[in-house]
């Protein structure tokens, strides 16, 4: 039986949790979502930035609340990595959160400075396997998605690199442009006024989703260009604390697809080169216990110690 509160639900303000700094593509996607799932609870959803220690802080918050459905969690893949890299957080995010439902998912490119002398990802393979351990490749943050994404690149395409981690996209894209590094791994949405400007600084050579992404239409996918098994999409998603009444799962869950197929919704989040998505509670469930799997593997495999 479900507690007499929930018959009520929602009855106030609504928070959702953010593991990130303001003005990120989670932030910003949660605050598009929040402010049209506001609108159809008819209670307000406050926007809580808790970044920082691989998103524990953030995860352990909301794992410790009541589970009224008054709480909510932006997850995405780190959440999935964080378990194998922070093996001793007091939380298990399978066990411990329930899943609403995915907003979107984003690809990632790999890219070189347009003065680069690579025109193609052939070119650039080429090299790499005629020049072992010679090819560098910045990403953010070790642990990072767009880090374990290079560690994979280098896998499936069979080529000795060095992953050199930075402590942000713009940090990245700078060491590109001057040639610190020979290739970025990044998502599409700080790339993007790079490789669209009238005069691009950054070349795309693939992007890592199985087709062509609408916002950059000539580069090829990853398959295209022949590197097999290198599907890669980052994406973000809401849960909230286990035991939460199925009811209140539910509402969220419809207020989420509700959210997702508002106008301004999908614009907004297209544009960040976001494909808006929802999911059931179950669907998202596989996804996270899939990407958890996944990247446990790259991570072992590559020796990725964090804490």
């Amino acid at each position: 039986m479900r507690p007499a509160w929930a018959a009520e639900y929602p009855s106030k303000a609504l928070s959702m949790v953010v593991p990130f700094g303001a003005g990120g593509v989670a932030d910003v996607t949660a605050r598009t979502v929040a402010r049209v799932m506001a609108h159809n609870l008819a209670q307000p959803v406050v926007i809580e930035n808790r970044p920082g220690a691989g998103g524990i802080t953030a995860t352990s918050s909301v794992v410790r609340a009541k589970p009224d459905g008054y709480t909510m969690l932006l997850i995405s893949n780190a959440t999935a990595i964080s378990s194998t890299l922070f093996p001793k957080q007091p939380f298990d995010v399978q066990k411990d959160l329930q899943p609403i439902s995915t907003l979107g998912h984003f690809d990632l490119a790999v890219c070189v400075s347009a003065q680069s002398p690579y025109q193609s990802m052939q070119e650039l393979l080429a090299y790499a396997k005629a020049n072992p351990g010679k090819l560098t490749i910045g990403t953010i943050a070790i642990g990072s998605t767009q880090h374990l994404t290079a560690e994979l690149f280098k896998t499936r395409t069979g080529i000795d690199a060095l992953v050199v981690p930075y402590g942000g996209s713009p940090d990245v894209i700078t060491a590109l442009r001057s040639g610190q590094v020979d290739v970025a791994i990044d998502i599409l949405s700080p790339l993007l006024a790079q490789l669209q400007a009238k005069t691009p600084a950054v070349r795309a050579l693939a992007v890592t989703a199985a087709q062509r992404n609408p916002l950059l239409p000539d580069v090829p996918s990853a398959a295209e260009v022949g590197i097999a098994d290198f599907e890669v999409s980052s994406w973000n998603a809401l849960a909230v604390p286990k035991n939460t009444p199925q009811s209140i799962v539910t509402r969220l869950e419809q207020a989420v697809r509700q959210a997702l197929a508002d106008t301004e919704v999908d614009k907004t989040l297209r544009q960040l080169g976001i494909r808006p998505e929802a999911s059931t509670p179950e669907a998202l469930g596989s996804l996270l216990e899939n990407e958890t799997q996944r990247w446990r593997q790259v991570i072992q495999a590559a020796n990725i110690a964090v804490g």
